[in-house]
């Protein structure tokens, strides 16, 4: 596969999207990046041009499908989009005096992650279709194999990202629009930091954003990561769950809310 050079990312304010964005500026690469700290945006911008690369931003909050489609459509049509990385997120869940997260939270949370995601995915797919190319990318988490009991809709948003991502994946199979799902463990960003609990095999946004490079370049259809942690994610669903529970007991954890 060539590499991209029209690259659509959300979430690229900070953490693995600031990280992508700055793997992939280059002379020759157009980027265009979203998110909703629109400072911090213009901050990654500001590195991505002084590595060569052209670059688009627009502050917007990814549940808004027409703010998504109003910055998309001129943006493709003067650089046809061949990469987009769904990458927009948040975490929520138990709170540091051991309350669980209340439904309007919950709701906030799968709509950020999981619709937020798929407004980005269907704003871009016609495109591609039209063209018979290109590559979208949904940013989900281990947490979609393993599911962390004190976040319940983080995990549910990036379950439902990875099982969408790779039934379309088998429905597009026979076209040339590919479908990856990226599953990471923990990685240096603003949301890890507000995961205050262990957080094993951590890596730097800078090296995620390395494996997540490769596996698109592979066309994978799960970039998980770090092995070890990805193989035992996958192993967790058919352990029984008193054993579950008692391996997991020390991966507890609280979130704290960010600044």
């Amino acid at each position: 596969m060539n590499a991209p050079r029209s690259i659509v990312i959300t979430g690229a304010s900070s953490g693995i999207g600031a990280a992508i964005a700055l793997h992939y500026a280059a002379p020759g690469v157009t980027l265009g990046l979203t998110g909703r700290n629109t400072e911090r945006l213009e901050a990654v911008a500001a590195s991505a041009r002084a590595k060569g690369a052209m670059i688009e931003t627009a502050g917007i909050d990814v549940r808004n499908a027409e703010s998504i489609v109003a910055f998309l459509t001129p943006f493709d049509a003067s650089h046809p989009i061949e990469l987009m990385i769904a990458n927009a997120g948040v975490l929520e869940g138990r709170s540091a005096d051991g309350t669980i997260e209340d439904g309007a939270t919950a709701r906030r949370v799968i709509e950020i992650n999981l619709l937020g995601a798929l407004n980005a995915l269907h704003a871009t797919l016609p495109a591609m279709r039209a063209r018979n190319r290109g590559q979208i990318v949904l940013v989900s988490s281990l947490a979609a194999f393993s599911p962390l009991t004190d976040a319940p809709a983080y995990s549910a948003s990036k379950a439902g990202l990875l099982s969408y991502g790779l039934a379309l994946r088998a429905a597009l199979a026979d076209t040339g629009v590919k479908i990856s799902v990226v599953c990471p463990g923990y990685v240096a960003s603003a949301m890890t930091d507000s995961h205050i609990g262990e957080q094993p095999m951590k890596i730097s946004a800078e090296e995620a954003a390395r494996l997540i490079a490769r596996g698109i370049a592979r066309q994978q259809a799960v970039i998980g990561f770090p092995k070890a942690l990805y193989l035992g994610s996958l192993m967790s669903a058919i352990i029984p769950e008193p054993l579950r529970l008692l391996f997991t007991k020390s991966m507890r954890f609280h979130v704290e809310p960010r600044r």
